[in-house]
């Protein structure tokens, strides 16, 4: 088999060997005896270090293991590509972007360094060169995808003469704890050993504390160096308002009326709220929208404007990582709840990167969280359906389309399902889409990945609603071990005063009689959980929880209380609430004083009064819906075209053809008919991933079968 990609096309022709361990040959480049401050500027023509680089080089250069988590722009690449030039020999870096892989492999050339990359957008005969570059020793960067490590005698290819460092890019991924978690990253844990002793490591802008540790165990780097640094920004403040949908692009048109405000992001959930709250803005600034249903050439020209400063704002989606680099972001508002801590961080790190002061706006209300929820649902199917599917299954091969027809259950339902009972072992599914049995205990890591999910949303409300400094909340969130575990001193919370979307009022006759009864309560006990203080200073009263807890904020930002998080156990899950405590400013404090308090306007009518209404129940039999018109009927031979296209693109992977597009995927393509990337993107479930991999082969096969009959 072809170590390249899997084919039978003889042996790779081979140039002089290393026998053992790293090392250079014909071409490479020794190791550098100068030092590191030398070769920084000799190589990449900078002057100095950025904060932590230098330590974490040395760190690598000595060989060290070591798990880097620093945030996106602090300059994680040169934490391996000064080390493996330091070191000499070849640096075999694994990323999941190809774009990126390209634009690296780029970069490094400009800087006089021999680079190269394998992935599926290169011809076999690119990486066959590729591979003889990198065993005659004439590489000192070598970029390869996840899955080319699937390949049958891929790595004991690269075995034959071992990197002299592994870098692996986009770690959180291997982590089904990840925000990103990709299965083709399991394979680095079974097929990096035979590349050691080489040292790795790894990298990732965004890892809670679970998320490093699963990385470590992943990676088998059981020692490695901990360096998770950097997420404190010093000049971000950042600002949370409770306020209903319908008042959002009010609020936001009167933030961005502001000067000093622009230019600005404003994040929006769906790409018709995205058009919506443009056009709502165009009297107050010059603002265009941005996301994945915008023809490439439109997209390319509002980034354009937009870093040129002819546009003063952009609309995007949440979803769609826009890659814009501008330094002088003064405010990024979001105008609904992100679905993690870890999406929210990296957005609101597009504000400020000048230095300068820059505030990040957070409108939301309880209702974000159950959209989430709704759509948490349609990822995460009842276990009693994936159960449904697996018991159908046995240890002979079965078409996944007669078992679903065979369950009669709905398309995408019925592929959702079936890819994660092959993500987590259940079902083991080929290229040519046959399934059959897997292991039995696919439902306790399904439902642990799916109760995590879950956790990340409601870290996102427990933030949203907090209490306390919100920089500090984020910087304890990734674990920053060098952070010095201050207050920012620029929040809503911390500096509430400064706020430009918050706004204060003096608290009614029935706010004052409620904090009356807080303050009196506290002092007859330690301190109390936030939700036994609401029944005693409301009880049987219909002021809503939301203005209660609002209420509670204005008493902890005048130093009035203090609320801490605090958590117990209930049939092994972990509770999270509040627990107020008076300060000693507060046990002071007398009934004449409440009238001078601030209170906050915004949380009125968040959340509904009295009880929640309860959960929809969820049926365990999937509704079936026909699509009478689906790509298969309307194109039949238009969609076997493109099946056996995404069956051999599968094969050649060596992965489900799900994992390439899904049936209902497969099936818009034949009935939409797109011939150009801008119509691809207006195909339902196609983005910006699926276009550039995929897109010209898709088009091609599209506008043969057209030219064919005469469309």
């Amino acid at each position: 088999m072809d170590p390249v990609h899997g084919t039978d096309r003889g042996p790779v022709t081979v140039g002089r060997k290393q026998a053992d361990g790293a090392g250079y040959g014909k071409g490479g480049r020794k190791p550098h005896s100068g030092s590191l401050e030398s070769l920084l500027e000799e190589v990449f023509h900078f002057s100095s270090f950025r904060p932590f680089q230098q330590n974490v080089c040395e760190s690598v250069i000595r060989g060290q293991d070591l798990l880097l988590v620093m945030p996106t722009g602090s300059g994680k690449s040169l934490c391996y590509q000064l080390p493996g030039i330091a070191r000499g020999g070849t640096t075999l870096v694994v990323s999941p972007l190809i774009a990126l892989m390209e634009d690296q492999t780029a970069g490094l050339e400009q800087q006089g360094l021999k680079a190269a990359r394998i992935h599926s957008g290169r011809t076999s005969i690119a990486s066959r060169q590729v591979c003889r570059e990198y065993l005659d020793g004439n590489l000192d960067f070598l970029f390869i995808a996840p899955e080319r490590l699937a390949v049958p005698g891929f790595s004991e290819m690269l075995a034959r003469r071992k990197p002299i460092l592994i870098a692996i890019d986009e770690a959180h991924c291997i982590s089904q704890w990840g925000h990103d978690f990709r299965p083709d990253y399991r394979l680095l844990g079974e097929r990096l050993p035979v590349l050691r002793p080489s040292p790795i490591i790894a990298m990732t802008a965004t890892a809670t504390p679970r998320v490093q540790k699963d990385i470590i165990r992943q990676l088998g780097m059981d020692g490695a160096e901990m360096c998770i640094h950097g997420f404190r920004r010093t000049n971000i403040a950042i600002e949370l308002v409770e306020l209903l949908p319908s008042e959002r692009t009010r609020k936001v048109s009167e933030i961005l009326q502001k000067k000093e405000c622009r230019p600005a992001i404003i994040y929006a959930p769906t790409r018709q709220k995205t058009e919506d709250l443009a056009n709502e803005l165009g009297h107050v600034l010059s603002v265009a929208p941005y996301h994945a249903g915008l023809s490439s050439e439109v997209r390319d020209r509002v980034q354009t404007s937009f870093l040129s400063g002819e546009l003063e704002g952009i609309v995007a989606t949440i979803a769609f990582g826009m890659g814009i680099d501008k330094t002088d972001v003064r405010t990024v508002i979001h105008t609904a709840l992100p679905g993690s801590l870890e999406a929210y961080y990296q957005e609101i790190g597009r504000a400020g990167r000048d230095g300068k002061l820059s505030r990040a706006i957070l409108l939301h209300s309880y209702g974000d969280r159950r959209v989430h929820q709704f759509f948490h649902e349609k990822s995460y199917p009842p276990e009693d359906t994936l159960n449904g599917i697996y018991n159908r299954l046995t240890e002979k091969r079965r078409p996944l389309e007669g078992l679903r027809d065979e369950l009669n259950m709905e398309e995408e339902t019925f592929d959702t399902a079936i890819e994660k009972l092959w993500i987590h072992g259940g079902a083991l599914v080929d290229a040519d889409e046959m399934a059959r049995r897997g292991g039995n205990h696919w439902p306790a890591t399904y439902r642990a990945q799916s109760a995590h999910r879950l956790s990340q949303i409601d870290e996102m409300s427990r933030f949203a609603g907090s209490f306390s400094c919100r920089m500090l909340s984020l910087v304890r969130h990734f674990g920053d071990r060098a952070d010095h575990g201050r207050p920012c001193g620029l929040c809503d919370f911390c500096a509430p005063e400064t706020c430009i979307a918050s706004l204060s009022r003096k608290p009614d006759r029935e706010e004052e009689r409620i904090i009356g009864k807080v303050i009196s309560a506290l002092r007859h006990g330690s301190g109390l959980g936030t939700g036994r203080l609401y029944s005693a200073a409301c009880p049987g009263s219909a002021f809503a929880r939301s203005d209660f807890e609002n209420l509670l904020r204005s008493l902890a930002r005048a130093d009035v209380i203090i609320l801490r998080d605090a958590t117990f156990e209930k049939d092994g899950t972990p509770i999270h609430y509040k627990r107020a405590e008076l300060t000693e400013k507060g046990s002071s404090f007398v009934p004449e004083d409440i009238p001078s308090l601030a209170v906050s306007s915004q949380g009125t009518g968040q959340k509904p009064r009295g009880k929640r209404p309860s959960a929809v129940k969820r049926t365990t039999t999937p509704k079936v819906i026909r699509r009478s018109g689906s790509g298969a009927s309307e194109n039949p031979e238009l969609y076997e075209n493109l099946r056996e296209w995404r069956m051999g693109m599968a094969r050649k992977r060596g992965i489900p053809a799900f994992r390439i597009f899904t049936n209902r995927v497969l099936g818009h393509l034949a009935e939409d008919l797109p011939t150009s990337d801008d119509e691809l993107y207006m195909v339902q479930g196609v983005g910006p991933y699926f276009v550039k991999r995929y897109g010209k082969e898709i088009i091609r096969i599209i506008k043969e079968y057209m030219e064919q009959r005469n469309v």
